[in-house]
């Protein structure tokens, strides 16, 4: 058992965590599973931030170093024992620990809606990322045109009920900050189905994304 002494971020997240089955299972396993998996390939040193309990990301260890980063101890653990995969305490909303260029590839699977400060966390995932590594992960968007819905009908826009989501990002909004720290490659439509594909600023409820660090 981890006797390491939980923060209160910690503790938290492990409670928040514990609840609405968001434990052993993810969010469209497969279809990330196999997105991510293509664009990682093998012989990489994967970050993956927000890894939890490794239900997402043992299905890209095979092949790579990986290393999971996250607040939740409890979750962690299960990833360690359960599916052999690295772990260490990170907090996102401070500096990462590791050193420049540490990483080929950083992974943030639902996780920037979380994040009070994104801004500040994507400048870290840039240093550390290796020059011409990749930044990719997933997440979901805000004010199509469901939601857009939701707000004239006077409803509180509460993205899946999950009190944790603290951004809420459009579709051109996602890209804007993406360009700030990385060159973006490709935006994928995972959640909103044919009509998202062909009109993503309007259909598209969740979307997967891959980005470059340039080499210079």
């Amino acid at each position: 058992m981890n006797t390491k002494k939980k923060s209160l971020l910690s503790s938290f997240y492990e409670s928040h965590h514990q609840t609405g089955n968001r434990l052993r299972q993810t969010f469209m396993e497969e279809v990330r599973a196999n997105i991510f998996r293509a664009w990682i390939g093998l012989g990489k040193r994967v970050l993956d931030l927000g890894g939890r309990d490794g239900t997402l990301t043992r299905h890209f260890v095979d092949g790579n170093d990986v290393l999971i980063g996250d607040v939740d101890l409890s979750a962690m653990a299960y990833a360690k024992t359960q599916y052999g995969i690295a772990t260490q305490e990170v907090n996102l909303n401070e500096a990462l620990p590791f050193q420049d260029a540490s990483f080929d590839m950083i992974v943030m699977a639902e996780v920037l809606e979380h994040l009070p400060y994104p801004e500040v966390t994507l400048s870290e995932v840039q240093r550390v990322c290796k020059p011409g590594g990749s930044f990719l992960g997933s997440l979901p968007l805000a004010y199509h045109l469901k939601d857009r819905w939701q707000v004239l009908r006077g409803k509180k826009l509460w993205m899946a009920g999950d009190p944790t989501h603290l951004q809420f990002f459009t579709y051109d909004e996602l890209l804007w900050l993406l360009s700030r720290f990385f060159q973006v490659d490709e935006v994928r439509v995972l959640k909103g189905g044919r009509k998202a594909e062909l009109y993503p600023r309007l259909f598209a409820r969740d979307v997967a994304f891959k980005c470059t660090k340039p080499e210079s």
